[in-house]
């Protein structure tokens, strides 16, 4: 599918459905991670759970596991909202809006989506939104990406994902879906 995509001076002008990758596509959360990841081991440790040597996404599995999820979402939810306040828009934000449908689907909490598309005047044009706490998967599995076409109305195979990982290129290839990678900027 990416072939199809390369093939065109404007990728992007073929689809008429097209699902962002918010973070690196969109915008840039200004994050700072291993803050988040020091605050969420806290959350760990004061449920005398060891969570020593893990980076943040095996954290939040271990929330799963260990029935901290909402805290542990709830913490790293609410540097991404901070982060997407002070976020800085990106080049690929100037396309939103030129297509029939669209969605975004990304590995933030849906909550700083929607806070970084109303600082950046993008959320009139994004008819879905699907963060990683919209749906039981994250990226790269395909639930989240086919769960933002299902909202939008769009076939897979009619469908462009545009991202800037290698998380989202194998969901879109997990989905089905035509994938468009955007360089560094």
């Amino acid at each position: 599918m990416t072939d199809r995509v390369s093939e065109t001076a404007d990728p992007l002008s073929t689809f008429d459905a097209v699902v962002w990758d918010l973070d690196g596509t969109l915008v840039r959360l200004l994050v700072d991670w291993d803050a988040v990841s020091v605050e969420v081991a806290g959350v760990f440790e004061a449920a005398g759970i060891d969570a020593a040597g893990r980076d943040l996404w095996e954290m939040l599995d271990l929330a799963d596991e260990s029935d901290l999820r909402n805290d542990v979402e709830a913490v790293i939810a609410d540097h991404e909202r901070d982060g997407a306040m002070r976020s800085e828009r990106l080049s690929h934000a100037d396309s939103v809006g030129r297509f029939d449908t669209e969605g975004v689907c990304s590995l933030n909490s849906e909550s700083a989506c929607r806070t970084a598309l109303d600082v950046h005047g993008l959320t009139r044009h994004v008819d879905a939104v699907v963060g990683r706490d919209t749906v039981s998967a994250r990226k790269p599995d395909p639930s989240p990406l086919l769960e933002t076409l299902r909202r939008i109305g769009a076939d897979p195979d009619e469908a462009l994902f545009v991202g800037d990982s290698a998380t989202d290129a194998e969901a879109a290839r997990r989905a089905g879906v035509a994938f468009y990678r955007v360089g560094e900027r």
